[in-house]
């Protein structure tokens, strides 16, 4: 069971519009607002809240879906002067060093020369500017990455700036910063569907803040889970290993162990549309053996949103996470083979569907 060729033709034609809209960490009003007409174009209930968009059909409780909708960009911090947005000072409380984003951003510094990038005003999302990366360096004091850019001179502090964008479908991938409108596209198209459940659109995820704001939600509703599904993209080194898998599971990550139930019913539909997944759990604990004996450092098993609500509510809300895996991890380069989306997409259409029954 796959999507039509009608239906994914729909998905990445939302994909493509999703992918040219701006949204950096902790400035994702504007896209927002886009999210918001599309989902009341497809017949959502939608409600806003602080860092939050919460859409629901007529059987809200039946099914609850999560996504953040951040990506990552630049702010502006000085006189031309940019920092990696989600890891500025004011951001640091929520990280702890064993984010996957945390270990990998130094590595990524050298990609960034060249690009393109667009500054855009943080409520408004009018376009201010765009000019390409000089240089990129990593600051120790700071813990982060400083960047040079030519031609944003006149943008003050606390502007945003975004990698200029879109979506490259080619004969086996798509490529673009696909970490996380790829599922947030998917979540949206699932009301084209007929979907009838609750779908949690997050801010600052890369900032390690999203699970906060799902949180409130909860408690002001006096409500909990077992089941929520966190949907999200699982970074690899190569081709190869995303490709060894078209659904990356998990039991746990570096915080919390997932419910078990829930698990084995994201398992039960990858296999229902004869999906192949794998647990990154797992896969992590095998490459750790391997390098503790050629005498590397281990892998994080990274934070997840949904490992910081299990934590943070001690159990009352908690489910299963749901991931595409790529490469090119946090760039415009990010890359998924098509067959991996598809099967994604099969994978949230089933569960919809025999969970809403």
């Amino acid at each position: 069971m796959k999507t039509t060729g009608l239906q994914f033709d729909e998905y990445l034609n939302l994909l493509r519009i999703l992918v040219r809209e701006p949204c950096v960490v902790g400035a994702e009003e504007p896209f927002f607002r886009v999210l918001h007409r599309e989902l009341e174009a497809r017949g959502a209930s939608v409600r806003r809240y602080l860092g939050l968009l919460v859409a629901e059909g007529s059987q809200p409780d039946s099914i609850m879906f999560s996504a953040h909708v951040d990506r990552h960009g630049l702010i502006c911090t000085g006189p031309d002067e940019f920092q990696y947005s989600a890891f500025v000072a004011k951001n640091r409380s929520d990280l702890n060093g064993d984010s996957i984003s945390e270990q990998t951003v130094k590595s990524l510094s050298e990609r960034f020369i060249g690009e393109i990038v667009s500054a855009y005003d943080p409520w408004s999302g009018g376009y201010l500017g765009q000019a390409a990366i000089e240089k990129v360096y990593h600051c120790s004091r700071r813990d982060n990455l400083i960047f040079r850019v030519s031609g944003l001179g006149t943008v003050g502090p606390g502007t945003p700036v975004a990698y200029l964008d879109q979506l490259q479908v080619e004969d086996s991938t798509v490529t673009a910063q696909l970490d996380n409108v790829l599922t947030v596209a998917a979540l949206i198209h699932l009301f084209d569907l007929g979907f009838q459940g609750r779908v949690f659109l997050s801010a600052q995820e890369e900032a390690g803040r999203s699970w906060r704001y799902i949180l409130e939600w909860f408690l002001q509703h006096d409500a909990q889970t077992d089941s929520l599904f966190v949907v999200d993209t699982s970074p690899y080194s190569s081709r190869a290993e995303a490709d060894a898998q078209d659904i990356v599971l998990r039991r746990r990550d570096a915080g919390a162990e997932f419910h078990p139930k829930a698990i084995e019913t994201a398992t039960s539909a990858c296999n229902a549309v004869g999906a192949r997944a794998t647990y990154k759990d797992e896969w992590i604990a095998q490459q750790n053996i391997e390098r503790a004996e050629a005498g590397q450092r281990p892998l994080s098993f990274g934070r997840t949103e949904l490992g910081r609500l299990v934590a943070s509510s001690d159990g009352r809300v908690t489910g299963a996470t749901i991931q595409a895996p790529t490469t090119g991890y946090h760039t415009k380069s990010e890359k998924a083979s098509i067959n991996a989306v598809q099967s994604f997409l099969a994978v949230v259409e089933h569960l919809s569907t025999e969970l809403h029954q």
